[in-house]
């Protein structure tokens, strides 16, 4: 019950066991396509370019990252959690000159002021959190896409904790790239990071393109550049849209098996629905926030802006909260998270993602929460918690 990794869906890891095919067998590439395919419906996006990335979410950030950014472009980085300065790390190391605007932990920024700081910096991209797993805030994003279209600036934004458990309307929000996670509302193992892009990315994509001399052809060891070419060969977007689309460029050795895994959890996200399934991950936030507050706890976080699966709780005074985690773990198999930064120690993170967010577990974690926090002489209310919850079921 952490913010990710959570339970993978059992019907993804028998997936996961399907014979391993060639990467470039017809019928291995018809699952690439269905993929894509799969993942605009998620994304909420008519994007020609939709596909994953081989590596852990932060791997899908860095790819376009890395893709954008040239050595001196400005970026824009409103942090509101340990993500955005991840954000700020990775522009960092791709030569991005950065501005920053930051507000306390536990809050949002009103949009107007990212505007109002886009008008100063002028930058060429706004990176940004959607859902930031660290507060368990969720940053709104449309007013900040029509700015960015209307300042002819990148919006691109990490939708990791998010994609798959709140809406995340790529083309309605005017987002020019969006990076998602598989291993958390998705339900899918950590190894892969689905992006979808825009034209507007692909142009600067292709006005950097470098094929590698050992697969290039003749057309491409003598294509004219206009720009910088990308600094990573690994990550570079131009060479992977080669590698996902029609050309089929070889370009790495496909995770074959998580293609799989990502192939099987599109699929039941979409058979669910998507509105279906965030209608279920608000319902039981909604039992879990009862029970809580019934056995005595205090949310963390802005009440108004809080993302739906993850659930931040402050630690009562006088517990120690790495005690409660480590009991709850060895006595009842159940994990919940700490934090980072300047809430390490202050607040735990319950998430409620993908295949994890169920009435069983919700119960099972209001549960043992209880029993391990009258081991620890918490003031709680015995036995309210489980009715709360169950109020909310009936």
């Amino acid at each position: 019950m952490t913010p990710g990794p959570v339970e993978v869906d059992p019907r993804v890891l028998r997936a996961m066991s399907t014979p391993i095919l060639g990467q470039f067998d017809p019928e291995f590439t018809k699952l690439m396509n269905e993929v894509m395919a799969m993942l605009r419906q998620v994304f909420q996006t008519k994007n020609q370019w939709a596909f994953p990335i081989d590596g852990t979410s932060r791997s899908g950030i860095e790819a376009l990252l890395c893709s954008l950014i040239e050595p001196g472009d400005r970026v824009l980085v409103p942090i509101y959690g340990r993500f955005g300065h991840l954000l700020v790390e990775i522009g960092e190391r791709y030569g991005a000159e950065i501005y920053t605007l930051e507000c306390p932990w536990g809050e949002v920024f009103d949009p107007q002021q990212v505007i109002d700081e886009m008008a100063k910096v002028q930058p060429k991209i706004v990176a940004l959190v959607h859902g930031e797993t660290s507060t368990g805030c969720m940053q709104p994003l449309r007013e900040i896409g029509k700015a960015c279209r209307k300042q002819d600036c990148l919006f691109v934004v990490d939708a990791v904790a998010s994609i798959g458990g709140v809406a995340v309307k790529t083309d309605e929000w005017l987002i020019d790239g969006v990076v998602g996670g598989t291993q958390k509302c998705l339900s899918v193992p950590s190894g892969m990071a689905p992006i979808t892009y825009n034209e507007r990315i692909e142009t600067i994509l292709l006005s950097r393109k470098k094929v590698e001399r050992g697969i290039a052809t003749e057309e491409d060891l003598h294509f004219r550049r206009t720009r910088h070419p990308i600094s990573s060969n690994y990550f570079d977007l131009s060479m992977l849209q080669d590698y996902w689309g029609p050309r089929r460029l070889n370009h790495h050795t496909e995770a074959t098996s998580m293609v799989y895994a990502l192939h099987e959890g599109l699929q039941l996200v979409l058979a669910e629905g998507l509105e279906q399934r965030f209608t279920r991950h608000r319902f039981h936030e909604k039992a879990l926030i009862a029970g809580l507050e019934a056995m005595g706890l205090h949310l963390f976080g802005d009440p108004e802006h809080k993302l739906p699966c993850v659930t931040c709780v402050e630690i009562p005074d006088g517990v120690d909260g790495e005690s409660v985690r480590r009991l709850l773990l060895d006595s009842f198999g159940i994990e919940i998270a700490s934090s980072f930064g300047p809430l390490h120690g202050k607040i735990w993170r319950i998430g409620t993602m993908g295949y994890s967010c169920r009435k069983e577990n919700v119960l099972a974690v209001l549960a043992g929460l209880e029993a391990v926090l009258i081991r620890h002489s918490a003031s709680v209310n015995r036995g309210e918690a489980l009715q709360a919850a169950l109020d909310v079921y009936v």
